[in-house]
């Protein structure tokens, strides 16, 4: 099927691969993602017609190599990284990227996804940098000394937060996003206070921002924004109403 209805279905099963890091699941959902992407990007471009019997085209070779399947492919595999960085399954990356390699030859739609969660970057550039850099180091086990554990931390979620905004599964990766922030800080509060800046004022502050029990968007925002002096980083004017509007709620 074509219409919107077969593309939330197709949507809804790899959300769950992702958000639950199940890597069979990403696997046989994944070449079907790209399938109705594919085909609803370029009907709703004109560029197709709807087939008269109402099933997804699969893709050409041609369509396997081209830009559209590649941009979906990449953010999809991106952020089963990210979900699998956060819960620390390194096994589950391995076993996706083999299987699509397998699959589909190694220059598969999304393979260059996986080259930001395969190194160590000392020297990050762009937003997709940052987080592989964070996420390699999650899936190695890579665990911080406690005097920068706080402050490595904050970065790593306000980087993951930036790129979920970004990405079709933002909701996907926000959930574990917010698990992951929750579990950090509160290891921090029972164990790392004695390294946080302004003890005395980040503590409490801290304290009321675990309190709130709901694991979302605006939790994560609040909980960068309220944290930021406690780890001495400066924000701007813009990234502090950026935040500040995330984490209001209705």
């Amino acid at each position: 099927m074509t219409d919107m209805a077969e593309l939330q279905r197709r949507k809804k099963l790899i959300n769950l691969a992702i958000v639950y890091v199940d890597p069979d699941a990403f696997i046989a959902n994944y070449v079907p993602w790209l399938e109705i992407t594919t085909f609803i990007t370029a009907l709703r471009a004109g560029d197709v017609q709807a087939p008269a019997d109402g099933v997804t085209p699969t893709l050409t070779p041609q369509q396997m190599k081209g830009g559209v399947a590649a941009n979906y492919g990449n953010d999809a595999v991106f952020a089963f990284c990210m979900t699998a960085a956060l819960k620390g399954d390194k096994a589950a990356v391995d076993k996706v990227e083999t299987a699509l390699a397998e699959s589909l030859g190694k220059d598969f739609p999304g393979s260059v996804a996986f080259w930001g969660f395969r190194a160590a970057n000392d020297s990050p550039m762009s937003l997709e940098d940052h987080v592989g850099a964070a996420a390699y180091k999650m899936l190695g086990g890579d665990i911080p000394p406690p005097p920068m554990r706080a402050r490595e931390n904050w970065n790593a979620g306000l980087r993951f937060f930036e790129k979920a905004r970004q990405s079709n599964f933002v909701q996907e990766i926000m959930y574990p996003l917010a698990v992951w922030t929750r579990t950090k800080w509160s290891e921090t509060l029972e164990k790392g206070v004695s390294f946080l800046a302004h003890i005395e004022d980040s503590v409490p502050v801290l304290q009321e921002a675990l309190a709130e029990s709901r694991n979302d968007q605006a939790f994560i925002a609040n909980m960068l924004l309220k944290m930021a002096p406690a780890i001495e980083q400066d924000l701007s004017d813009d990234m502090q109403g950026f935040l500040r509007s995330l984490a209001r709620r209705a």
